[in-house]
């Protein structure tokens, strides 16, 4: 995003500031994010101290969706033709961008939005979220706020008063703030959020109904885990024929579907015919219920690799592919492994060298982000010969200089994880790593 010289809003001084107006999805695949988040058109000023968000005239496009949304800052105070005047280019770009059979008639009518809330409702209820549904997400953060404000005692009360809003959808949130505390290092936050989980769990109707589940998850893994490689069709039919519920079935369906193909189906049918009686219609339902299970993995599957081809594809039209891939790393999963792979393969088939290039600056990216520092193949290497004193202390002598306030901030960090391991043999050798690794440090800082 370019510097753009404005003014600033409370001192009138010039100032340099990131300015965007238009937010394409065709042309940016992030360009929804950014105006979901809020943080856009953010300017500081070093003359007064103004930090804020610059009031200016907005379009966002989608055009899968077909929509084209306008907003203009009733702040600005400009009448209605030099309002047209100034979004009237944002419009002709967007239009510009497109190719001639993908110009449709919603471009000659852009929506004009009254606020920037207007339009990311907008935006979020062509995705199917509702006005209600936004409330009631703003209800559960101001229930999760309450419940970090509160003592133990008044978290008791809170809890038995509010049993019912102790939903599914509560729990997925609150396992999201835990996340993003702990992967921005706000491990305060992350603690204190992980206690009101527990208390969550233990006390309220669906976080009991949670652990019920989990321990079905945990039973259906550990009996797969137990069978490991010499688990056949027939030892899965066994497993899920003694299934208790739906829930150690569904694991096993999810976890096992390569397995459950036309000889496993032919063997549960050979059952069926063996069965009498009750024992025939159980066996008839469970077939019906692994064949609904088995129908909707498969369509997850499909549609979350053709959202995966979608993703790629966006990407790939992007016009800068790096910067556009380092932002959207985190969809890179199996499904766009596997969609990338699909369209190398028919690239290089093909012959096409500008879409392999292309291809090549999104491997670039994603294997940058995948390599690990140098620390941690250093941590490795220190490992592998942490079996001989010897061999050890010939390996720090070769890597002196590399042992920094980095390293040993990565070392101690995984020495606190191994302590919490049942691996014995690796929290010895991980000891006498960090224990030459501090020697090593205490010398460097005497001399």
């Amino acid at each position: 995003m370019p510097k753009t010289r404005i003014n600033c809003p409370n001192c009138r001084q010039p100032i340099m500031a990131d300015i965007d107006q238009l937010f394409d999805v065709g042309q940016d695949p992030t360009a929804k994010q950014k105006i979901l988040s809020g943080a856009f058109n953010l300017a500081s000023c070093p003359n007064c101290g103004f930090k804020g968000m610059i009031a200016t005239p907005l379009v966002y496009h989608d055009p899968n969706k077909d929509l084209l949304l306008t907003y203009f800052p009733p702040e600005l105070g400009l009448p209605i033709n030099e309002q047209e005047r100034i979004i009237g280019p944002l419009i002709t770009r967007v239009t510009n961008s497109l190719p001639q059979e993908k110009r449709k008639a919603y471009l000659l009518q852009p929506q004009s939005m009254l606020t920037k809330q207007t339009m990311v409702e907008r935006i979020l209820a062509a995705d199917g979220i509702t006005k209600e549904m936004i409330q009631a997400q703003q209800d559960r953060m101001n229930l999760l706020q309450r419940l970090i404000n509160a003592s133990d005692e008044t978290i008791a009360e809170i809890i038995a008063k509010e049993d019912a809003l102790f939903d599914s959808d509560f729990f997925n949130l609150l396992n999201r703030l835990i996340e993003a505390s702990a992967v921005n290092g706000d491990q305060e936050s992350a603690r204190r959020l992980g206690d009101i989980q527990k208390k969550l769990l233990v006390n309220t109707g669906f976080g009991k109904q949670i652990q019920e589940q989990s321990k079905d998850v945990e039973a259906a893994i550990q009996a797969l885990q137990s069978a490991g490689k010499s688990l056949t069709r027939e030892k899965l039919l066994e497993m899920v024929i003694k299934a208790p519920n739906e829930t150690q079935l569904s694991v096993l369906a999810s976890l096992s579907r390569p397995g459950m193909d036309y000889e496993f189906f032919r063997l549960l049918s050979e059952r069926i015919d063996r069965a009498r009686a009750d024992g025939r219609d159980r066996l008839i339902k469970l077939r019906d219920q692994l064949l609904e299970m088995t129908r909707a993995i498969d369509k997850q599957m499909e549609e979350r690799l053709l959202q995966a081809r979608k993703n790629l594809t966006k990407i790939m039209q992007a016009k800068d592919i790096k910067e556009t891939m380092t932002q959207n790393l985190s969809l890179v999963d199996e499904f766009f492994v596997q969609a990338f792979n699909e369209e190398m393969e028919a690239a290089r088939k093909a012959g096409d060298l500008e879409k392999i290039s292309n291809l090549k600056q999104v491997e670039e990216v994603v294997d940058k982000a995948s390599t690990p520092p140098p620390e941690v193949a250093l941590i490795q290497e220190l490992l592998d010969s942490a079996t001989s004193d010897d061999e050890l202390n010939k390996k720090f002598e070769g890597h002196k200089t590399e042992i920094t306030p980095e390293f040993m901030d990565m070392l101690s960090s995984l020495l606190v994880r191994t302590e919490s391991g049942e691996d014995a043999e690796l929290k010895a050798r991980m000891n006498k790593v960090f224990s030459s690794a501090l020697r090593i440090t205490m010398s460097a800082n005497l001399s």
